[in-house]
């Protein structure tokens, strides 16, 4: 089935609910009108619907092939990557000065999750890429800068992260790689690195590997890691890249989903090391990755809300013209599956979630905008604290959420959908990597506890439900039963949140263990609530406006209260996992597992 990127719909999110008036209102930002977005918006919905999703099914079909220590895309990508980096693509919100757009996060978040809606595998290599982009703006010198960035954001070359080994997944504490210096400044950088994703490939003439190594003498632990470039191929003399670095891809891993993507296992230094320099500072490398990381993190939760959007738009299509059953009223006649009770229930299911992740993420783009452009420094702490609180929420409720729609797509489907000819069957594949890569949903969650909630004693949490408050009153003082009806669900969800911050704040060293155990309930409740709250004010902003449009106005009302009363209803439940699950989590020894 063909995709459509719901452009009115993002349009609706962008200005009504993330406002992009108050980031248009920011130095520099002027020019970030609801015109121009929507003209953005147009042209890459006709790009990713024509150009990057008809490679979507064929892809995972041919998958990528390693032939005599060289890559090979699937047909077409390598093409695709070429109109891609043409249009201007990757540099959409990146810095001017180097070659980008230098649009706001938001509207670039809108684009991105067109493009991960059309074929996730085509999406990731943009994905890496921005993340190197956003390390080196952050902690590269002026030298990496102006060499590597305007080549990175006009998509000649790409970008990676490399970070796992097989010793050290999550725990790089363990990272064993090394690097060594040499006599001009350079190091030699050898190891081994596993799961990189787009590691090797043929769509770009460089790739731009960021790899975790130790120096000589560096501390043990993670405090002794550092960052360094490592290009797939080097310079010679005439400053032609006609040196290839030594950079091995050993093999192509084969998956579940992503299958046109290629991810490899990369050996670095087995001819007398990889030629590198160092990012920063010595032994500051971490420090420098997370900046990566977070911005991939960010963006793998975007994964989610697309990947959701493709499977509803292809379960809701499906449902509308496959005739089976019969009519519950007195006609008794064969109807589509879409007037059956239960799979208007699932279809609203998939709905309510995708659309109120979408709301949540795109208001968190808007907070890290606001932080990067705002005029008041304080402004722009604030809104880096909400943007901070609320990546590790985006990245473990997305992903997740994505798992029950895309499932729910192949039920909609019935027998049909697990028939991998009808595509519903891949997306649930694609969509099973995203709560394990870049931190799994319980990485996230041990985030959401100790650095977002604990470390400043639950401030940023506060202030958040403070907002949400400020929605229950507007929707209390409405006269419409809708936004009454959604009032006490929410109020609920909120307060079942704040009991919850206060008892991650006051038990998480006497109990940590148990705190600990519940963090995936804690993220879920957060999850949850910012996704209902977002659908709250679009039901409030929607109201007003039911003559403009009744069928999409409408319909927002409609969602609004679908999700308060299936999921808002959750938050006690989930509050109560938190206060009183931990303890029996922890009861069985491990070996009586």
């Amino acid at each position: 089935m063909s995709y459509q990127a719901p452009v009115k719909e993002m349009c609706f999110v962008i200005n009504a609910l993330a406002d992009l008036a108050a980031i248009a209102r920011q130095p520099g930002m002027e020019d970030a009108s609801p015109d121009m977005v929507h003209a953005v918006l147009d042209e890459s919905a006709k790009f990713t619907s024509e150009v990057i999703a008809p490679l979507n099914h064929a892809g995972d079909v041919q998958g990528c092939r390693l032939v005599a220590g060289e890559v090979c895309t699937p047909s077409g990508f390598k093409e695709a990557f070429a109109q891609f980096a043409a249009g201007g693509w990757q540099g959409l919100a990146h810095p001017t000065r180097f070659g980008g757009a230098g649009l706001p996060k938001l509207i670039s978040t809108a684009c991105n999750e067109m493009l991960n809606s059309a074929n996730m595998s085509f999406a990731l290599c943009p994905l890496l890429t921005d993340g190197a982009i956003e390390a080196l703006l952050t902690a590269g010198s002026k030298e990496q800068q102006d060499y590597y960035l305007p080549r990175l954001i006009s998509g000649e070359w790409t970008g990676t992260m490399n970070l796992t080994e097989p010793q050290a997944g999550s725990d790089l504490s363990l990272l064993r790689s090394r690097a060594e210096p040499i006599d001009d400044g350079r190091y030699r950088v050898f190891g081994s690195k596993i799961f990189i994703t787009y590691g090797q490939h043929d769509m770009a003439s460089n790739i731009v590997h960021l790899v975790l190594a130790r120096v000589p003498g560096a501390p043990e632990g993670v405090k002794g890691i550092s960052l360094f470039v490592v290009p797939r191929f080097l310079q010679d003399a005439d400053g032609r890249l006609n040196v290839r670095n030594d950079i091995e891809c050993l093999s192509l891993e084969h998956k579940l989903g992503i299958k046109a993507s290629p991810t490899a296992i990369l050996q670095f230094g087995d001819h007398g090391g990889a030629i590198g320099t160092l990012i920063g500072e010595e032994n500051r490398g971490l420090e420098y990755m997370f900046i990566m990381m977070n911005s991939a993190r960010y963006a793998v939760g975007m994964q989610g809300v697309a990947i959701a959007e493709r499977a509803r738009q292809q379960a809701t299509a499906y449902a509308r013209v496959r005739i089976q059953g019969r009519a519950l009223d007195s006609s008794h006649k064969s109807v589509a599956i879409i007037e059956h009770p239960d799979v208007k229930r699932m279809l609203l299911d998939m709905r309510a979630l995708t659309e109120g992740s979408r709301a949540a993420a795109y208001m968190t783009a808007a907070h890290s905008d606001l932080a990067a452009c705002h005029a008041d420094p304080q402004q722009r702490r604030q809104h880096q604290a909400l943007y901070e609180f609320l990546v590790p929420i985006i990245k473990g409720w997305c992903t997740e959420m994505a798992q029950e729609v895309t499932s729910l797509g192949i039920q909609v489907h019935g027998g049909m959908g697990f028939i991998e000819e009808t595509g519903a069957a891949q997306h649930f594949r694609d969509a099973r990597i995203l709560p394990i890569y870049e931190g799994t949903t319980a990485i996230q969650a041990n985030d959401l506890i100790g650095r977002k909630t604990v470390r400043d004693q639950g401030a940023v949490a506060r202030l958040l439900a403070s907002y949400i408050a400020e929605t229950e009153n507007q929707l209390l003082a409405s006269g419409n039963p809708d936004a009454r009806a959604v009032h006490g669900p929410l109020q609920q969800a909120r307060l079942a949140f704040e009991t919850v911050v206060d008892h991650v704040v006051e038990h998480h060293r006497s109990s940590a263990q148990a705190v600990y155990a519940e963090g995936v309930a804690y993220l879920t409740l957060c999850g949850i609530l910012v996704s209902g709250w977002q659908l709250a004010r679009a039901l409030l902003i929607s109201e007003p406006r039911l003559a403009e449009d009744r069928s999409f106005y409408g319909a927002k009302i409609v969602v609004a209260r679908y999700f308060a009363g299936h999921y808002l209803t959750r938050a006690t439940a989930l509050r109560d996992c938190v206060l009183y699950g931990g303890e029996t989590v922890n009861r069985l020894a491990a070996d009586d597992l």
